[in-house]
């Protein structure tokens, strides 16, 4: 199995490393998410990620934008998750690349688990640093992110070794400044926790972004809303410190 997820990897990077440049954005996309985690135990509060991400403007093709990011978190308490992570995220065109943006965020994830529903609040605050390679430009932008997370074991009662699970959330990215709603992800899928260790997700991701009315050169231009559909494959590694008690359940969340 580690065989198998550091392959993952490996091909991520190289998607990371060697895109095919696409120019048309299709109305179907594909995300590649390989994701490496140390999580928290009982007695040991500290934990982190490091996430490898590449994402196709056709489904399993055409590949432009990838993502290199991690993470370092705490526990407040059993319910209660703090964390501080940052990455770069890069979108290319032909000939090159065409942005990069450099991130930094603070989060705060509360979880409720129930008898059989399992909920996951996660609040976040982005700061993000993005260069313009062909306008030779920069800005710095802020924005708040609000998600909330529901998974559903089908063949236990909790989410442990050989479950099947049902993970769905709603996602709302906000500009403090104004307009306020930039963007909404709507995600279903189905996962398999193999063992304490490995967890795969198959899911369709729907995103829709909102261009706000304005002004141009005395027209009106309404309020536009533009969505793709995305296919989720995501493969999750968890470790595991020494000489310490793992939790009793652990939510396979996606890190993005």
């Amino acid at each position: 199995m580690k065989k198998a997820f550091y392959a993952v990897l490996i091909s991520s990077g190289l998607f990371c490393t060697e895109p095919s440049y696409a120019q048309t954005p299709g109305t179907w996309g594909t995300w590649h998410i390989g994701t490496l985690v140390l999580p928290s135990s009982i007695e040991k509060k500290w934990g982190g990620y490091i996430e490898i991400q590449a994402r196709a403007n056709g489904v399993f093709q055409q590949y432009f934008y990838n993502e290199l990011k991690g993470g370092l978190s705490y526990d407040l308490d059993k319910n209660f998750t703090v964390l501080i992570g940052t990455g770069r995220y890069s979108t290319f065109d032909d000939p090159g690349p065409i942005n990069v943006e450099k991130r930094l965020w603070q989060q705060l994830v509360l979880t409720q688990l129930m008898s059989r529903i399992k909920i996951e609040h996660r609040y976040r605050v982005e700061q993000r640093w993005l260069t313009y390679q062909a306008e030779d430009s920069t800005a710095f932008r802020q924005r708040l992110r609000y998600r909330l997370n529901a998974f559903i074991p089908l063949n236990h009662t909790t989410i442990t070794d050989k479950t099947v699970f049902l993970s769905i959330y709603d996602e709302v990215f906000l500009n403090p400044r104004g307009p306020v709603l930039e963007r909404n992800r709507i995600y279903a899928g189905v996962g398999y926790q193999l063992n304490a260790h490995l967890n795969m997700q198959l899911g369709l991701v729907r995103q829709a972004n909102y261009n706000q009315p304005k002004a141009v050169q005395g027209s009106y231009i309404p309020l536009t809303t533009s969505t793709k559909n995305n296919v989720v494959v995501a493969l999750t590694y968890r470790l595991a410190h020494r000489n310490s008690t793992p939790r009793i359940e652990t939510l396979p969340s996606q890190q993005d």
